[in-house]
């Protein structure tokens, strides 16, 4: 959607990211425990750039995510995906998905599809208001993005909404996390063209 957006805008806002500091993980202090889950992706590593595929310059599915390392004392698991880059005062919420089975160690490709009646998963509400997975969709001219997959193990508590929302996410897992993990994948597009620029180079936090 933002494809056909000038590079000018891009480049103009270059320097507004709402910044790591922002993104859910950071909200965790020591209070909640040393629990680390190791999440990884079978389609790229930590710090790469995600595949064309999975964003919107490609078929959009969300990526297949694997994890391991998930307290026994855990009731579910919740997943959010989060733009660092986004030239906005909080990070762009990409995915929510809730109530993830504990026992539960992968995602499939393209699980997090779309608001539908038969979807199995609890999908909560992206930063535009659907539930469903918003693929990266960066301006051109802005930079590498960094996309943080942050899963979180969290206790029993409050049931959530039917369609929850960061802050209500937020507000849970300040609550009632015991360990958590994350993954970044980065992308961009490049400004002459409004296309993919694909950098081998990781990106320092």
């Amino acid at each position: 959607m933002l494809e056909k957006l000038p590079a000018s805008v891009g480049q103009a806002l270059h320097h507004r990211r709402a910044g790591l500091e922002a993104l859910l993980t950071a909200s965790l202090d020591a209070t909640h425990g040393p629990g680390l889950i190791k999440l990884s992706s079978p389609a790229f590593v930590d710090n790469s750039p995600i595949p064309v595929r999975f964003t919107a310059d490609g078929e959009g599915f969300s990526p297949p995510l694997e994890w391991c390392n998930v307290p026994p004392e855990a009731s579910s698991l919740a997943l959010i995906v989060e733009d660092a880059d986004s030239p906005t005062s909080e990070p762009l919420v990409h995915a929510i998905v809730v109530d993830i089975d504990p026992r539960t160690r992968a995602l499939l490709e393209g699980e997090i599809a779309s608001e539908r009646a038969d979807m199995a998963l609890g999908i909560g509400r992206n930063s535009y208001l659907r539930r469903a997975w918003l693929p990266p969709d960066p301006p051109p001219g802005h930079g590498v993005h960094r996309y943080a997959f942050q899963l979180f193990a969290l206790m029993h508590g409050e049931p959530f909404s039917s369609a929850p929302g960061r802050s209500e996410l937020a507000r849970a897992i300040r609550e009632r996390a015991v360990a958590s993990g994350c993954l970044t994948g980065t992308y961009e597009r490049l400004p002459e063209s409004g296309r993919l620029a694909r950098r081998p180079e990781h990106i320092n936090s």
